[in-house]
């Protein structure tokens, strides 16, 4: 009995030193952007269209007939969405640097409303959630056996299952609500999503998202897409998106700079709004010549211009606490809500062995530039900068 005891003892010390040696090697790591984020997928909101821009020559070369096609007729309207590319350019260029700086004003100003919010707790999650990460984790778990456990989604590879309880979602708003009507400094989600919060400036990352994928979402999404990177994500970016009916209405088509994506409906109450999902991103590249220029298409840089009147979607209903599990690189958008307002926690799962072969964005080998925290998931090892497997730029 006393060498069970001992070998028990034995086993718990280990493992906690793994996780020890797993969160510093995470917290020493340097993480990367690749340099396509400068200039690929910049969504012109007015025109429903992600265009490149590496200069006014090659833009005005690729981009003038389709901008035409959409409206943008006379030069001061092609003027003006000159004025806020360059606008976002600078924006990405300085993205590092204002991000560190917002977050830490962050730190000193704002005062939390619900600082529990701010730790994972179990509670905080739904009964069948956990009981679906537990199976994952357990040495018989097999995809057979979790799709058993899954609500069923009309859209290829895409799974919907509760995540929180109620009362959480409620007391996340309530925290959400009040950081957005503080003084504290506050920055766009991403280039699409005008109204909502990167959760990393609000230092939720190290006591929530983080465990929050490796203990629940990996077992997950390793079962489910280990041939998409399921099986080895290492970082994540979350943010929560807003749509009101005096803001954000919806989402335009798009891809996510994610191997996997994490939906959840936080609330409030809404009506419509529901999820649709297309083609895989490599479908709509198959098609893209048909609608852009030849040196467009050699970059790789706008595959979204295949119309969404010619995709054939998928719609998925999304219910408050309920997740929706997905491929980054399928194709997705969301309907207009018809009243009310809604919150949505996005969590993108990013797998450096994956990505740091192929770009997502730009579908390209990534090219490397040093960014702070988790970058864009990006890594480069020092036998890597031997080998020239990954280019610093």
């Amino acid at each position: 009995m006393l060498l069970t005891f001992v070998v028990f003892d034995a086993w718990c010390i280990f493992v906690f030193c793994c996780q020890v040696m797993k969160s510093e090697k995470y917290e020493f790591q340097k993480y990367y952007y690749c340099a396509c984020f400068t200039t690929d997928n910049i969504f012109l909101d007015e025109y429903k269209l992600h265009v490149r821009f590496a200069s006014e020559q090659q833009f005005r070369q690729d981009f003038s007939p389709v901008l035409q096609s959409l409206g943008c007729v006379t030069e001061q309207q092609f003027q003006d969405v000159l004025t806020k590319i360059n606008q976002e350019v600078d924006r990405r260029k300085c993205f590092g640097r204002t991000s560190v700086e917002r977050a830490a004003a962050i730190r000193d100003i704002y005062q939390p409303l619900h600082p529990h919010v701010y730790h994972l707790q179990e509670s905080f999650l739904a009964p069948k959630f956990k009981h679906i990460a537990e199976y994952c984790s357990g040495p018989n778990a097999s995809k057979e056996g979790l799709l058993e456990l899954l609500d069923e989604v009309p859209a290829p590879k895409v799974y919907r299952f509760p995540v929180f309880e109620r009362q959480f979602c409620e007391e996340l708003l309530q925290e959400l609500e009040h950081f957005e009507q503080s003084a504290a400094p506050k920055g766009r989600p991403n280039t699409m999503n005008h109204y909502g919060i990167l959760l990393n400036e609000l230092h939720f990352d190290q006591g929530f998202i983080t465990p929050f994928r490796e203990r629940y979402l990996h077992p997950i999404t390793a079962l489910l897409y280990p041939d998409w990177g399921g099986h080895c994500l290492d970082t994540q970016k979350a943010f929560v998106v807003k749509y009101d009916m005096n803001e954000d209405l919806d989402l335009s088509y798009h891809y996510d700079n994610a191997e996997i994506t994490l939906n959840v409906s936080l609330g409030k109450d809404f009506t419509e709004g529901n999820l649709y999902f297309g083609d895989m991103r490599q479908v709509c590249l198959i098609v893209h010549i048909c609608y852009c220029s030849f040196s467009c298409l050699m970059h790789y840089c706008c595959p979204l211009q295949v119309p969404l009147s010619e995709s054939e979607c998928t719609e998925v209903q999304h219910k408050v606490t309920e997740g929706l599990l997905h491929r980054g690189q399928h194709m997705h958008g969301a309907l207009p809500i018809a009243s009310g307002q809604r919150w949505n926690l996005i969590i993108w799962m990013r797998a450096s062995q994956v990505r740091n072969q192929l770009c997502p964005m730009c579908q390209r080998k990534p090219s490397l530039l040093e960014g702070e925290g988790y970058a864009d998931g990006f890594t480069c090892q020092s036998d890597s900068l031997v080998n020239a497997s990954c280019s610093l730029a």
